[in-house]
């Protein structure tokens, strides 16, 4: 029986990331880099998210099988509440629930921290990804049009949105990662979103 660890991400992890990322970027549109970044790039991004956000990286017997992070969704002030996210699994991972585990995770973990909306952008066309994300409790916020241009084409960006907590009042302050990231309650999150991971 396979392994099976879902953990916060550190710059140890970086290199076994960034080779699930790099095909991405240089194969497909569901990212706009044109390059892939190089690993000190790639560990920079890790170090100066972390400090406030959560990083998840899905180990299995050993190696990394995928990974999914948050970013803020706008810099300034009033959209401090707000995030958006990216998951990545290894192609050989497909269709094993990683994906739907990570973001599990992610959804309890940030609503602890005190976040209330999480985003994500949808290079169109992806009907795969769409009918995933509204599964995972997703809903259409509006698109960007002809607003990315990459392998010779102009293409949609669709925006997808999910609330993680009720709208009531004003906000709290969010509380970074690092300051819960041991917690028994994140642990608590991590091994019940590792459930959702199937045969394996």
């Amino acid at each position: 029986m396979s392994e099976i660890i879902l953990r916060p991400a550190t710059v140890d992890d970086a290199a076994e990331m960034l080779a699930i990322y790099a095909p991405y970027v240089i194969q497909t549109t569901v990212s706009s880099e044109y390059d892939a970044p190089t690993l000190e790039e790639f560990t920079r991004r890790i170090r100066t998210f972390t400090e406030k956000l959560p990083w998840l990286v899905c180990i299995i017997d050993g190696e990394v099988a995928g990974y999914g992070y948050a970013s803020p969704h706008r810099t300034r002030a009033a959209y401090q509440w707000s995030v958006e996210t990216s998951i990545y699994v290894a192609q050989d991972w497909h269709r094993h629930g990683i994906a739907g585990a990570i973001y599990a995770a992610l959804f309890e973990v940030l609503a602890m921290q005190g976040y209330y909306n999480i985003y994500v952008g949808i290079t169109s066309p992806n009907e795969r990804s769409m009918k995933f994300h509204k599964s995972m409790g997703f809903v259409i916020s509006g698109a960007y049009q002809e607003s990315m241009y990459k392998f010779g084409q102009w293409r949609d960006v669709l925006w997808m949105g999910r609330s993680l907590r009720p709208h009531d009042g004003a906000p709290e302050p969010t509380v970074p990662f690092p300051e819960i990231s041991d917690s028994p309650l994140v642990s608590r999150a991590l091994r019940q979103a590792m459930q959702r991971i199937h045969d394996i």
